[in-house]
């Protein structure tokens, strides 16, 4: 039997799930409150920051040319890369942005983090919606292997924002300034990733630093934005446009990233369990 208070990582949520729906719906009251769109700004962030992208990159470097359909292209990862950094910056302040909580009552501490990431995911809901009508529009019909690789990519990106969230997130108790590291993750994340480019664009181009490409090909967050441009921008892209050499090895590359992501979940959790003994007293 587990003695009453003893920390059992995420595994301890499950008899919680009731309180870890209230903690979901206080996040999204407290958010909107008084806010004049509400859960419209779930379509007016990503629309702002997809007509910015396209604008520079589309009209300006040519990319609209180069890679059409471009909008379904540049929404793809942007919905991605979106996703991350929700779950990645909310999981890592959600401990102390509930500090009244933390040092009132004991409740399992990994509720916090998990709560931000169902939120992210009412986010993502319409933007993927949005997604889905543009890919149509241009052309695309859905495919067995390209569901699979939304899901995959989905499940990459989960994983790996939780994982480092809840390492993160149990330091950010104890030493604040890492809100700051992770803030510049997050604005270096859209640019380190193929949203705005394509990953041909990358090969070769470390000349004789062979390893650079290989540790870039091997983020996560790379392959997921990689998973969604075949679920996506493949099917409505021109035949000539598809890299079936890059497509091939994305397996591979998804396999590869779901066990990093899966691993950085494991570290976190065992972090955050064993940090989580001393929040109340370094809140």
């Amino acid at each position: 039997m587990t003695r009453p208070g003893q920390a059992r990582g995420l595994a301890s949520i499950l008899p919680h799930r009731y309180l870890l729906t209230l903690l979901v719906r206080k996040e999204l009251r407290v958010r909107y409150q008084a806010s004049f769109l509400g859960l419209a700004w779930s379509y007016v962030k990503p629309g702002v920051q997809f007509a910015v992208f396209y604008f520079v990159m589309g009209t300006f470097l040519g990319q609209a040319r180069s890679l059409p359909p471009f909008a379904v292209f540049l929404f793809s990862g942007i919905v991605v890369v979106n996703l991350f950094s929700e779950i990645l910056g909310n999981t890592t302040r959600a401990v102390v942005q509930n500090a009244p909580l933390v040092k009132k009552i004991y409740m399992p501490r990994q509720l916090f983090p998990v709560s931000s990431v169902l939120v992210a995911l009412v986010h993502f809901a319409p933007q993927l919606v949005i997604l889905v009508i543009g890919a149509v529009a241009s052309g695309w019909r859905p495919d067995v292997v390209g569901v699979a690789a939304a899901v995959a990519g989905t499940v990459i990106v989960i994983a790996l924002a939780l994982g480092l969230g809840l390492l993160f997130g149990a330091i950010n108790v104890a030493y604040r300034d890492i809100e700051n590291i992770v803030d510049l993750i997050l604005m270096v994340a859209v640019w380190f990733s193929p949203v705005l480019y394509p990953t041909s664009r990358v090969t070769g181009s470390f000349g004789g630093w062979s390893w650079l490409e290989q540790v870039y090909f091997a983020n996560p967050l790379t392959v997921a934005v990689e998973l969604f441009h075949r679920a996506f921008w493949w099917g409505a892209a021109d035949p000539a446009m598809r890299d079936a050499e890059l497509v091939n090895a994305l397996a591979l590359r998804g396999m590869i990233a779901l066990v990093i992501a899966l691993a950085l979940v494991f570290i976190g959790d065992r972090v955050f369990t064993r940090m989580s003994r001393t929040f109340a007293q370094e809140l």
